[in-house]
């Protein structure tokens, strides 16, 4: 995912891997859009509860969440950057 994101490869946007927000620190961020994109291992099938709060904190402070799975991530990596790709165009088609 990252060999994507990284040097503006993806829409020309800049994404940092590995972010602090808060007390949280997320896979990548997007700041242009506010734009937070986690990829879930296993592990998180274990600490949904603990997604959830992450999650609603994030938007509380105005930060948009796009979460998809490692196995989408490996089997469909087209799917996840058409997901950003459609999250950023609406944003864009908002302003």
């Amino acid at each position: 995912m990252w060999l994507c994101l990284r040097k503006r490869q993806f829409r020309g946007l800049h994404f940092r891997r590995q972010h602090p927000i808060g007390h949280f620190i997320v896979d990548f961020y997007c700041a242009e859009h506010r734009l937070v994109v986690e990829i879930d291992g296993k592990y998180h099938n274990y600490q949904a509860e603990y997604d959830e709060a992450r999650t609603d904190w994030l938007e509380a402070h105005g930060y948009h969440v796009l979460r998809f799975s490692n196995e989408d991530e490996r089997n469909n990596l087209q799917g996840v950057l058409s997901a950003i790709f459609a999250f950023v165009e609406n944003r864009e088609n908002e302003v």
